[in-house]
């Protein structure tokens, strides 16, 4: 068991879009990664995620059934939880930091083409 330091972890790194992972568990990572800008739309066929708001804010878009463009905020403390199969982009003004928790296979550009946001092998901090 260790003890990880959250606050300590963001401050490791600066770059966006690019995941790290910090734990794991029952097949699943725990990452942490800042956002500024726009993300690509994405899904992903198998697995759910889950977004919990360290520092700033961001909005989720994402799509309907139908197509419909939607957006949810989110802020400091707020958790959202992505499922699969849901089209979806986050969008930041500014830079945030943010907690995911996601099966270890799950490629962070989901479904779309590969592209320079793409992470295929996130690193261990």
């Amino acid at each position: 068991m260790r003890k990880i330091n959250l606050s300590e972890k963001f401050g490791e790194f600066q770059d966006h879009w690019s995941p790290k992972i910090v734990a794991e568990l029952n097949g699943q990572h725990v990452k942490l990664v800042k956002f500024a800008g726009e993300f690509v739309w994405h899904h992903h066929d198998e697995e759910d995620e889950l977004f919990l708001v360290v520092a700033g804010s961001f909005v989720m878009e994402w799509r309907d059934t139908a197509g419909v463009e939607r957006a949810i905020p989110m802020g400091v403390g707020e958790m959202l939880v992505v499922p699969r199969g849901v089209e979806h982009r986050p969008v930041a003004d500014g830079e945030v930091s943010v907690v995911l928790f996601e099966p270890a296979s799950t490629r962070n550009t989901g479904s779309a083409v590969t592209s320079e946001l793409t992470v295929e092998d996130p690193v261990y901090l």
